[in-house]
C-alpha cells in the first residue's frame, strides 16, 4: 500500500511573528489605560487596537497585569548604555533618560493609574516595582557607590538619599505645574553633587 500522502507531507510553518507587534500590543495597552484606567482596560479592545487577537496577545504576556507592566516598563528606555566611570556625566546622562521616559505621553499619567489601583490590585504596583522602579534606582546606585569608591563622592554621602531626591525632584516639579527643562537632568545633578563632591 502506497505510504499517504500526509506522511511525507511537509507540515507547514507556523504563521511569522509580524514585525512590531509586540511594541502595537505595549503602545494599546498604554493608550488604554491612559483612556480608561487599568481596572476597565479591556484586552479584547488592546488587541482591536494593536490589529492582533486576544490569543496572541496572551500569548506573550500572561495577564493583563503582566500587560500593563510591559507597557509601563516600555516607557523607560532600556538600551543597555556603557557607564564612563565619571560620576557626574553618568547621572546626567541617567537622568535625562528618565526625563524623557517620564515624560512621553503617558508617561507621568501611567503612575497615577498604579497608585489608583494599588489597593484593588496590589500586584500591579508590585511588578512596577520590580521591573520600572528598582532597575532605575539599581543603575543610580551603581553610579553613586562607584562614585564614593572612586573618591568622587564623600566617604559618608547618603546614596539611597541621593537617588530619592535625584528621581523625587522631577516628580515634584511636575506636580508643582513645572515641566522640568531640557537641561534639569544638569541642574539637578550639580545641586546634589556641591554637597556631596569628594
Amino acid at each position: 500500500m502506497p505510504p499517504s500522502s500526509t506522511t511525507h507531507a511537509h507540515r507547514r510553518p507556523g504563521r511569522p511573528r509580524r514585525r512590531g507587534l509586540d511594541e502595537a500590543i505595549l503602545a494599546a495597552a498604554l493608550g488604554e489605560m491612559g483612556r480608561v484606567g487599568y481596572a476597565r482596560m479591556n484586552l479584547d479592545a488592546v488587541a482591536r487596537l494593536a490589529g492582533t487577537t486576544k490569543p496572541s496577545l496572551y500569548r506573550r504576556f500572561p495577564s493583563k497585569a503582566a500587560l500593563a507592566t510591559a507597557a509601563l516598563e516600555s516607557l523607560r528606555r532600556q538600551t543597555a548604555r556603557q557607564l564612563t566611570g565619571d560620576v557626574r556625566d553618568d547621572l546626567i546622562a541617567e537622568l535625562t533618560r528618565f526625563r524623557e521616559g517620564a515624560l512621553r505621553p503617558h508617561g507621568m499619567s501611567m503612575l497615577g493609574v498604579v497608585l489608583s489601583e494599588a489597593q484593588a490590585t496590589p500586584e500591579l504596583l508590585e511588578l512596577f516595582r520590580k521591573r520600572v522602579v528598582l532597575p532605575r534606582r539599581e543603575t543610580l546606585r551603581r553610579i553613586l557607590r562607584a562614585g564614593v569608591a572612586s573618591g568622587q563622592l564623600r566617604a559618608d554621602a547618603d546614596v539611597e538619599t541621593g537617588i530619592t531626591m535625584l528621581v523625587g525632584s522631577l516628580y515634584a516639579a511636575h506636580l508643582a505645574g513645572r515641566r522640568p527643562r531640557g537641561d534639569w537632568a544638569r541642574r539637578v545633578v550639580d545641586a546634589w553633587l556641591d554637597a556631596n563632591a569628594g
